[in-house]
């Protein structure tokens, strides 16, 4: 099969790098299966032109290709677009994990992974970007909106929250937050003073409706604080976080 496949109509465009062989052509046909169209790619350099040249819905990169590795590519992905990123890595315990966070990636898979598992982590992550995520998106699994406060401005000291323009001023300065960055602040903002466990942020930014790993929550509060004013989200030690009011 040929690293390329052809978009047709609605079709979620998923970009996915992979340098093995197996692993690329097996869950291509799965995500085809299931309505996506694929582009696969071996290594980091020709996903990165992949990117370019296609602008996916949404890319999947393992964190251990070749010529440009997944982080690098992440982080280049993600200063151009804010297209959401999902990273494949093959240890759960790996610092890559955090890594790829921290270069802008949105959520993680650990390999190997099931077929139906990546999939429902995908749709997931289109779901928080507005995208039905594929033919059989819809249904009872489906995430809930962010619980965004009512229209208007809200302002917490120099920080500006504008929830009908999804816009974010610090200082008068526009701040520029990926669609998951401004999910999280959506849901701190909606209850200013009130500690949100990161159980609680995983169920209503990320759509786990089942236990996951809390560092994707710590990395991006740690992601949201550099650009909103690092004592503007204060950490309550064994309980979660919240925005000071």
């Amino acid at each position: 099969m040929g690293p390329t496949a052809e978009r047709r109509g609605e079709q979620t465009h998923v970009l996915f790098v992979e340098d093995d062989d197996v692993i690329r052509e097996a869950t291509q046909l799965a995500l085809e299966r299931d309505g996506f169209v694929v582009t696969a790619m071996p290594d980091g350099l020709s996903g990165l032109e992949a990117f370019r040249a296609d602008r996916p819905d949404i890319a999947l990169l393992d964190v251990m290709v070749p010529g440009l590795d997944g982080v690098s590519l992440c982080r280049r992905i993600r200063d151009e677009s804010t297209v959401p990123v999902i990273m494949l890595s093959a240890r759960a315990d790996s610092i890559d994990v955090v890594l790829g966070l921290e270069a802008g990636a949105d959520d993680y898979v650990t390999k190997p992974f099931d077929g139906a598992v990546l999939v429902a982590r995908i749709r997931a992550v289109l779901r928080r970007f507005g995208h039905a995520g594929g033919p059989s998106a819809s249904g009872s699994g489906a995430a809930e909106e962010p619980a965004a406060p009512a229209g208007g401005v809200l302002r917490f000291g120099d920080l500006e929250i504008d929830t009908e323009g999804m816009e974010v001023r610090r200082a008068g300065a526009p701040v520029a937050l990926t669609p998951t960055e401004m999910r999280l602040l959506l849901e701190f903002s909606s209850a200013p003073g009130t500690v949100l466990s990161r159980d609680k942020l995983l169920e209503r930014v990320w759509d786990y409706g089942w236990g996951g790993d809390t560092r994707v929550v710590d990395v991006h509060v740690q992601r949201l604080r550099t650009k909103i004013g690092q004592d503007r989200i204060e950490t309550v030690r064994g309980f979660g976080y919240k925005l000071k009011a």
